[in-house]
This record gives structure tokens, sequence and C-alpha cells, in this order.
């Protein structure tokens, strides 16, 4: 696939730019954030050279297989098949090139491989639920995963986080960090969680939907969604 046909379409910003506002660091109807979130004014700190350069990271640390989360053990994972790819660029719209990638989620069964959860659904013994992999020189990624499922979290009655899953993504310096959350588009849950629901503005919230894009399809055999993050003060909206 050209670069021309990957960014034809599904880009939040070829309609004009969105100005993002990040969600508050309190919001009330995220029960935890009454307790974690600071209620006072982020105090800003000079940014020398290492805050604008650092980090920089050996393509040694990763493996060749390490963004695809299906092949990480003996067996095949349970779950629908996904391939998840977009691009990584900055909020003027340039692509930054061998950003560092992880994910991590939940199995198909909505359940984390970690001894705090809980939830009685089914571990998958052949399913970690994360990985890692480099943009290529422009900006592209792409992981091979498995789509995860909704779980209960005690927020408040009856509460179920949509389907999603963890992004963490460091540019070429560490004021260009995000951790963010992918949803997917037609997602009944989304209107009815918070943390979804504490971006201010539908335009902002919409930044963290995937799109189905059959580009990425592997025919029967996985299903493909185009995920773009944009890295800076006015970029993808903060987990």
């Amino acid at each position: 696939m050209s670069s021309l046909d990957f960014d034809r379409d599904f880009d939040p910003r070829l309609n004009g730019p969105v100005e993002t506002h990040q969600p508050p660091q309190v919001f009330d109807p995220y029960v935890s954030t009454r307790l974690r979130g600071p209620r006072n004014g982020l105090i800003p700190i000079h940014s020398g050279l290492t805050e604008r350069t650092a980090p920089v990271y050996g393509f040694h640390n990763i493996g060749g297989e390490d963004n695809d989360l299906t092949v990480q053990h003996e067996g095949t994972p349970l779950g629908q098949k996904i391939i998840v790819a977009g691009r990584i660029r900055d909020t003027h719209g340039q692509p930054i090139p061998h950003a560092l990638i992880e994910l991590w989620q939940a199995n198909s069964a909505g359940r984390y491989i970690h001894k705090r959860d809980q939830h009685p659904a089914p571990l998958d013994p052949n399913f970690t639920g994360a990985g890692r992999t480099f943009a290529d020189a422009h900006g592209y990624y792409s992981f091979t995963t498995i789509r995860p499922g909704a779980y209960p979290w005690g927020n408040h009655y009856n509460a179920w986080r949509p389907a999603h899953i963890h992004f963490s993504v460091l540019g070429q310096g560490f004021r260009q960090r995000l951790i963010t959350q992918m949803y997917f588009p037609d997602d009944p849950l989304l209107e009815i969680d918070p943390i979804y629901m504490a971006n201010p503005d539908r335009r902002v919230r919409d930044l963290l939907i995937a799109r189905y894009d059959r580009r990425f399809d592997i025919p029967d055999n996985a299903l493909g969604f185009r995920f773009d993050m944009f890295l800076g003060p006015n970029g993808t909206p903060l987990e």
C-alpha cells in the first residue's frame, strides 16, 4: 500500500484543525478521579535539551514479532483477530519517525492477565495482551491482536468499560509522550462511559475511535482498523 493510499481517508484533521481540550483532572462521574486527580493547576517546568531530544531507543530492544500479540504463545488466542494500523504525527500534521508505541489490553472475554483483575471471565493461556513496536521512518505503525471484550469496573451501578486498547507513545523527546485509549466504532457503551465522555467535545472524542478500514484486512483472517495519533498540546486526548 502506498503512502498516498494510506493517507487518503480517515484523517480527522483533513477538514480543519480540532482544538483539543484535554479531559479534566477531576471529573466527578469518573469516581476515582475525586481522590487521585490534582485539584491545583500544574506547575510548568522549563524544558531543557534533555526534555526536547530524549529518549533515544535502540531497535535491538524490539523483537521482530513484538507487534503481533497472536503469535506470542504456542497456541492461537481466542477471539476475533484484528489489525490496528495508523500513523504518528505532531499537531501540525508532520510525521514523527521511529516513535516507540506500546499497547496493552484485555483478552476477548474482557479480562487482563493481572493478579488484581478478579473479573470472573476466563483467562486465555495463549494471550498476554501486551505488545510494542516502532513507527517507521514515515510514522506508520501496525499491530496484530485480538479484539478485546468489555468488562465491569465498579465505577457505578452496572458499570461496564467499552472495548478498548491502551496505547503509550514516546516520540522524539519526553514532551512528545501520549498515554491514551482507542475505542471501536458503534459501541453502545461509549455514551455511558465516564472516561470516554470526560472529553468535552464530540469532535475531540472522535479522535479516540478507530475506523474500520478494509485496506488493512487480511482476507478471511483479520479485520483492519485505522487509528492515527497526534502528539502535542492539541493532539490526541490523554487517557
